[in-house]
C-alpha cells in the first residue's frame, strides 16, 4: 500500500516499551479545540448574513444524528458473505455503497481490509473527518487531541487501551482520513460465523471495528463490554 494512496503514515508502530502518558479514556470530552471555534463563528456569519438560517442547521444536526453505524455494519456484512461485492468495495468504496443506497457525494470512499497479518487503524489528525452517512456522528474520542496525536506515534498502546491486543505479527497500519477521503475498516470476520445471516453478522460489526480500534465481536458475545 502506498502512502500517497491511503495517506498511510510509513511506521509500523509495534514497539512494546512503556510510555509516559496519561492513560487514554475513551469518550471523554476533551475542552473546545481552535477549529470547533471556527466552526461556531463561521455558522453564526453564515446566519446573520442569512445565507443559511439556525432552524436549517439544528435540522442538519439532527438528520446527522439518526445515522448510525448499522449501516456500516450492513457494508461489512454483506463484504463478508459475497466476494463480488468485497471486491467491489476494495476497488470503489462509493460505487459499492450505493449498491445498498447510501450516496456519499464529493467525498472518495476508502475501504481497507483487515487480515491477519494487517491491521488497519482510522485517525483524522488535523480534525475529525469520518465517514458519517455510514458511521453516523463520531465517537468524542476520535476528535480528541490526545487520540489524534497518540493514534500516529503509539497505535498499539491506543488499541491495547481499547482492549484489542494483537500479535506483534500483525503489522498496524495507521491511515489519515482527510478532507477529500474517507476510510471504512473492514474487520476479520470472527471465527465460527459459517452459516450465519447478513444480518446476523451485522450485529457482530461494531463502529470501533470499523475504525479499526476493535475487532469484530465473537459469536458468543464475547467482547460486547462497549
Amino acid at each position: 500500500m502506498s502512502t500517497h494512496e491511503h495517506h498511510d503514515h510509513g511506521h509500523d508502530h509495534s514497539h512494546g516499551h512503556a510510555h509516559d502518558h496519561t492513560t487514554f479514556q475513551p469518550d471523554i470530552r476533551e475542552p473546545s479545540e481552535e477549529w470547533e471555534f471556527l466552526e461556531i463563528a463561521l455558522r453564526e456569519l453564515l446566519i446573520d448574513k442569512g445565507v443559511i438560517t439556525a432552524r436549517e442547521v439544528q435540522d442538519q444536526i439532527e438528520a446527522w444524528e439518526k445515522k448510525s453505524p448499522e449501516g456500516g455494519a450492513r457494508v461489512v456484512a454483506k463484504a463478508w458473505t459475497d466476494d463480488g461485492f468485497r471486491q467491489r468495495l476494495l476497488e470503489d468504496g462509493n460505487a459499492a455503497v450505493a449498491e445498498l443506497g447510501f450516496e456519499i457525494e464529493a467525498l472518495k470512499l476508502v475501504a481497507l481490509e483487515n487480515t491477519d497479518d494487517l491491521h488497519h487503524m482510522v485517525v483524522c489528525t488535523l480534525c475529525s473527518c469520518y465517514p458519517r452517512p455510514l458511521l453516523g456522528v463520531p465517537p468524542l474520542w476520535y476528535k480528541s487531541r490526545e487520540y489524534r496525536s497518540r493514534a500516529v506515534r503509539e497505535p498499539r498502546a491506543i488499541l491495547a487501551e481499547f482492549g484489542t491486543e494483537l500479535p506483534e505479527t500483525t503489522e498496524v497500519r495507521v491511515v489519515d482520513s482527510t478532507a477529500d477521503c474517507r476510510y471504512l475498516v473492514i474487520p476479520r470476520r470472527p471465527d465460527g460465523t459459517e452459516g450465519m445471516s447478513e444480518a446476523e453478522l451485522a450485529a457482530l460489526v461494531s463502529r470501533d471495528s470499523m475504525i479499526g480500534t476493535a475487532t469484530a465481536f465473537a459469536p458468543d458475545g464475547e467482547g460486547r463490554s462497549g
